[in-house]
């Protein structure tokens, strides 16, 4: 019932549920698992703004869910997320660039981003940003 009542709204335009429709489509809830499908209802959000669709829009690309892998395209989708202040796409934007993963590597910017999640509370950013700043190197995932 919650599929039908989302798509409705997702069709006239609602991104929030143009969200929540990719995430069902991503996580089999309410419909099959149909990683394309969410790919197509989360650009629909993303293109509007909505932050979490444009982090999970990056991670599509990251990883090649649903759509060719490309990093480059992952960037595009979680600076945006990032700007807003998702904390999860600012540590994620961090390490791309920390690994010049579809950005040149840049351990400056690395560490404005993992800074700006860590400044939100995301342990994990801390914890690079720290190792960053004072050159320890030895974890990456």
């Amino acid at each position: 019932e919650a599929v039908r009542w989302y798509r409705m709204a997702a069709k006239q335009g609602n991104r929030a549920a143009q969200f929540w429709l990719g995430s069902g489509y991503h996580h089999g809830q309410g419909v099959a698992k149909n990683d394309k499908e969410a790919v197509r209802w989360w650009r629909m959000a993303g293109d509007k703004g909505h932050a979490r669709a444009q982090y999970f829009l990056g991670l599509m690309y990251r990883y090649g869910y649903g759509v060719t892998k490309d990093y480059k395209e992952a960037v595009k989708w979680k600076r945006p997320a990032a700007k807003q202040g998702d904390a999860r796409a600012q540590y994620n934007l961090g390490l791309m660039y920390h690994h010049g993963v579809g950005v040149t590597k840049d351990r400056a910017e690395a560490l404005r981003w993992y800074r700006k999640a860590a400044e939100q509370g995301y342990a994990e950013a801390y914890t690079l940003a720290n190792e960053l700043r004072v050159g320890f190197t030895a974890y990456f995932p």
